[in-house]
């Protein structure tokens, strides 16, 4: 974590939309930190980050790039903006957190990753929920074993809100999951199938279906919609020996683990192996559960402080990357089933 006797870290916020208040709202909290730009093209967004934190406003990011003091840069801002601001903030040596998507383009990603290695600076994107204490807990349960085998997860992040015409649910909604799914099982699929429909404007598709499929036939479901009547943000995974069902909205505990599997038994009866159903207890752990997002934004400032690799860095950014880009080209060819860019 930060030591509070550093000299104060001078940040910039780019964007003060949709999640941008967040992010400044975390950092003006942080020690250390000193929130000393918010960047938007909106004077009344201007107007009421100036008067909420008493930091400085401008309408570009070019405005306040040469400020030597300004050591880095956080892009909240629509994702095919993505690129060019945090290239920009790159190449003006200031570290840089972006939201997720790191970009909506491979050569894009890779681009970005190569400029922060060669000004050596961080660059590290908003993956919030792989801070998210429930989400780290259930890692730890796949790694010491305790659900078996993965044989498959799940996960439903619908609602019904913020419905966007810039990019379609893929693009907006499923980067969580898949960057849940990616840090959960610690691999990247071998192939991606995408449906949608585009039901409100017919220009972007309203509600995704997509399929990773993993080695040793694991699978991966993600169904994304911002039209759906209620709000799930929910992930299921099933193992040989117990499951876990993730419910981020749960008031009464996110992590359910239930003690149930079934298991084949003796030798093969008629031609076919006999199953035996297990079904335990249900426990609910307690999780000392920090904001994911306050988490985030901490570690961001920690490893420009260290040096050391940001948990969601550039490479993982673009391992999500190539999901989306597979998704993308698998939606546009009515859901053919499309191999991962290695």
């Amino acid at each position: 974590m930060l030591h509070p006797t550093s000299a104060p870290l001078s940040i910039a916020l780019v964007g003060y939309g949709y999640w941008g208040p967040n992010l400044a709202r975390n950092f003006h909290q942080l020690a250390g930190v000193k929130l000393a730009y918010v960047v938007d093209p909106n004077p009344a967004a201007r107007a009421q980050a100036e008067q909420r934190y008493g930091c400085a406003t401008a309408a570009r990011l070019e405005e306040i790039l040469a400020d030597p003091a300004l050591a880095g840069v956080v892009v909240a801002t629509p994702a095919r903006t993505h690129f060019t601001l945090a290239r920009d903030a790159l190449a003006a040596g200031k570290h840089v957190l972006v939201e997720k998507p790191l970009t909506m383009d491979l050569d894009e990603g890779a681009e970005l990753i190569a400029l922060a290695r060669q000004q050596q600076l961080t660059l590290m994107v908003g993956h919030v929920f792989e801070y998210n204490p429930a989400v780290r807990y259930i890692k730890t349960l796949i790694e010491r074993g305790e659900l078996g085998e993965i044989f498959y997860l799940y996960s439903r992040r619908v609602n019904l809100g913020r419905v966007q015409s810039d990019v379609n649910a893929l693009w907006s909604i499923a980067p969580h999951d898949i960057s849940i799914a990616l840090y959960l099982l610690g691999q990247l699929p071998e192939a991606v199938r995408c449906q949608g429909a585009s039901c409100l404007n017919g220009r972007v598709e309203d509600v995704v279906f997509l399929t990773l499929f993993f080695p040793n036939n694991l699978l991966c479901h993600v169904h994304a919609s911002w039209l759906d009547p209620s709000k799930t943000r929910e992930m299921t995974v099933v193992g040989s020996r117990k499951m876990v069902v993730y419910d981020d909205v749960s008031t009464e505990g996110k992590v359910r683990i239930y003690d149930k599997g079934a298991f084949r038994k003796g030798d093969v009866t008629y031609g076919d192996f006999q199953y035996k159903l297990h079904s335990g207890d249900i426990l609910i752990p307690r999780l000392d559960l920090h904001e994911p997002l306050q988490m985030e934004c901490a570690h961001w400032i920690d490893c420009i402080r260290t040096g050391s690799p940001p948990l969601t860095d550039g490479e993982n950014g673009l391992r999500v990357l190539k999901v989306l880009d597979a998704g993308e080209r698998s939606l546009r060819q009515e859901g053919a089933k499309i191999l991962l860019a290695r």
